[in-house]
Formats: structure tokens, C-alpha cells, sequence
């Protein structure tokens, strides 16, 4: 099953992109008809929103009045707290149901409008933001739903900003303009990204491909933000690192992110393999040792764990590790040694750029990867003078 959070600010055209999912076949959780739901006449979500703001919340009909709920909350903080303490809990639960009675192989699209004000970006496989300038926004709550301006504007302001969802979008969506065009992307994102990824989760499947190097990105970092948070919200221990050369500012790479995982065992590294896989990070059987340094030449400190993106949209290598074991400790260094020093990043690039030219036809980058171990094994002295002469400068 994958699992797709689909979120925007309120008249961005979600529903135009949800609708188009379920169309392709995706099976749609819309949050907003499940909040409804769950505060009908007859439950007890409607019967503790009665408690706490009164009889006036409900029409003649004993239904909820939501112009009156409004206006009680969307000018008071601790009221808008007080709602979604009780309405929020049981929507989430609800969804859950829904999801967990999914079949294997569906593509779930969970349709959730404070999906960044709540924090719920790392559960997901992937975080679809539909985005639609502020204006264009204003002017589809005017017309379209009878909306006053200034009410407009307020729910807009009372939400999260573009830059917060930018932060946990995996894929961003500009519904700016007229349907059709978003409507093509969706039509581009099913069929490219989100059936592959589907299947890949299903069969325990990484995306790989040739090991191109490319110019340095400024967005990787907040990339591996986004996909760390995601590693550690489905591992549930251990501690973090962006490694490898896409964390080193400057330096040419291959477009795939690695993190390392460190732990206590790699019994507990093994213990996690399921439960990674079914976020989207299968294992690699067979890649489970690195490159022993001179310092600690013992194979057994430098077994590890390797897992892989299933993502084809973006690749990313997870090593688990041994926390503070030398092959974790090595991995740090050697980042924080490229960082500090420019000529030894210039010679590591050559390197990599020579390489990924003959290497261009290699199917998954691993050979590539074995190309660079005699001149990462050989600059080992290098690391260790620096870090001698790092550690006399800070004592």
C-alpha cells in the first residue's frame, strides 16, 4: 500500500486533484467529509461540541450550525483549540480505519487539509501540495462559495504559509491557472511516480539508475530534512545523519541523498528491516559491510545495513550503522573533512566526475561506488591529521 498525504491552503483545488486521483483509481480519504461525520446529529463528537460552546452551535434542526461554530472559534485561539482537541482526535482515528482496511496493493490518498499544521508530513510515503496564488485563492472563496472577503483572507492568514508547506512537499502542484494544467500533472504524476512507487512498496523493490553526477543542489539539505523525518518516524530510534556528498555544500554528486541510522546492534538493525521497507526503504541483501580503515581494520566494526529509496522520484541510500562504531564515526569525518577542506572537495570531485563518465551504463551506481574506495581508503591518514590538528585548535 502506498500511502499519499495530498494537502493545500483552503481554495488552492484540492478536491480538483483529489477527484482526479480517484479517477485513475487511487482510493481518496477525504478528512473534511469525515470531520462532518463525526459531529452529526447523534454522536458524541457533536454532543462534546454542544458542552463546551453551548446550544447556540446547533440550528433548528438540532444539526451544527457551522457559520454559528465559526464564529465562536476562528477569532479565538483557545476556542479553535478547544474544537479540534475534540473533533481532530476522531477524525485521525477514523482515517485510520479506512486506511487499514485498504487492499495490499492500493494507492491511498489521504485528502487532509491541516496536514502541515499538525505535523503529519513523515507518515506518509509522499506529501502532494496543491498551491494556488493568494489572490487567485481569495477569488475562488468569493465567487465560488459566497465567502465574505475578510472571512477569506482570515482563513488563509490561519493557516500554514507557502514556505511550511514547501518544506514538506514532496511533489508541489500549481493549480494557479486553469484545471486542465493541473489536471495534466496529475495525469503525470500517477503514471510516472505514484504506481511505480506502489508497486516497488508492494514488492520490496529500490529505485536505482546510472550514477550521473551533477552540480551541487541547494535544496538537498531541505530535502533530506523531508526524507529524514520520514526514516525516523518509521524507525522510531536511533540518531540521524545526512552523510555523503549531497551533504557536502559545493560538491558535485549523484542526485541520491544518504543518511546513516546509528544503533545499538545490528540486531536491532535487522529488527527494523520490516518496518522500513513498508515506509519505502527496502533492504539490499548482500551490501552489508563497508570498507575497513586502517585505525580499526576488524571486518565485524563495519557491518551495517543497507536500504534504499523505492521512491522513482527520489533516490536515497539509508545505511544503519553501529552508533558510534568506526564505520559511523569514519562516515562523519569524512563529510566534515570535504567541508573543511576545498582543495581536498576539488580532487574528490574530479574523482567522482571521471568515474561517473565511465560508468554512465551501469544499471545501479554500486560499482561506481566500489571505483571511489581506494582513493576514500587512501586520503584515511589526511582525515586523521586533520582531525588531530581539529582537536589541538579546540582544547
Amino acid at each position: 500500500m502506498l500511502r499519499v498525504g495530498l494537502s493545500g491552503g483552503i481554495g488552492s483545488g484540492k478536491s480538483t486533484v483529489a477527484g482526479r486521483l480517484a479517477e485513475h483509481g487511487a482510493m481518496v480519504i477525504d478528512a473534511d467529509r469525515i470531520a462532518r461525520e463525526v459531529v452529526e446529529p447523534g454522536t458524541e463528537g457533536l454532543a462534546q461540541i454542544v458542552e463546551a460552546f453551548g446550544e447556540g452551535i446547533l440550528d433548528d434542526r438540532g444539526a451544527l450550525d457551522r457559520a454559528a461554530l465559526a464564529g465562536k472559534v476562528f477569532s479565538d485561539d483557545q476556542a479553535l483549540r478547544t474544537l479540534n482537541g475534540i473533533v481532530h482526535p476522531k477524525v485521525g482515528a477514523r482515517a485510520a480505519e479506512l486506511i487499514a482496511a485498504a487492499p495490499p496493493e492500493a494507492i491511498v490518498v489521504h485528502d487532509v487539509p491541516l496536514l502541515v499544521e499538525n505535523g503529519l508530513a513523515p507518515v506518509y510515503h509522499l506529501v502532494v501540495i496543491v498551491h494556488a496564488d493568494q489572490e487567485e485563492r481569495v477569488r475562488r472563496l468569493v465567487g465560488s462559495r459566497g465567502m465574505p472577503e475578510a472571512d477569506a483572507r482570515a482563513r488563509i492568514a490561519n493557516q500554514a504559509d507557502d514556505g511550511q508547506r514547501r518544506a514538506v512537499a514532496d511533489v508541489w502542484l500549481d493549480n494557479s491557472d486553469t484545471p486542465d494544467l493541473v489536471l495534466a500533472a496529475v495525469d503525470e504524476l500517477w503514471a510516472d511516480r505514484l504506481v511505480p512507487y506502489e508497486a516497488n512498496v508492494r514488492l520490496r523493490r529500490y529505485a536505482g539508475g546510472p550514477p550521473k553526477v551533477v552540480p551541487y543542489d541547494e535544496t538537498w539539505p531541505a530535502q533530506a530534512e523531508r526524507i529524514g523525518a520520514r526514516i525516523k518516524a518509521a524507525a522510531g530510534t536511533g540518531r540521524l545523519e545526512h552523510i555523503g556528498s549531497t551533504s557536502v555544500p559545493g560538491l558535485a554528486a549523484k542526485d541520491v541523498l544518504d543518511f546513516q541510522l546509528g544503533v545499538e546492534s545490528m540486531q536491532v538493525a535487522d529488527e527494523l528491516a520490516d518496518r522500513l521497507a513498508e515506509a519505502g526503504f527496502p533492504l539490499l541483501p548482500g551490501l552489508d559491510e563497508d570498507t575497513p580503515k586502517p585505525a580499526d581494520a576488524d571486518p565485524e566494526l563495519w557491518r551495517k545495513r543497507l536500504h534504499a529509496s523505492a521512491d522513482p522520484g527520489r533516490r536515497a541510500h539509508l545505511h544503519i550503522r553501529v552508533d558510534g562504531g568506526p564505520a559511523w564515526t569514519w562516515a562523519l569525518d569524512f563529510r566534515d573533512w570535504l567541508r573543511a577542506n576545498p582543495d581536498a572537495l576539488e580532487e574528490y570531485q574530479e574523482l567522482k566526475l571521471r568515474l561517473s563518465g565511465e560508468f554512465a551504463h551501469e544499471a545501479t551506481g554500486f560499482t561506481y561506488g566500489d571505483a571511489k574506495e581506494p582513493w576514500v581508503s587512501s586520503v584515511a591518514p589526511r582525515i586523521e591529521e586533520w582531525l588531530r590538528y581539529r582537536g589541538g585548535q579546540t582544547s
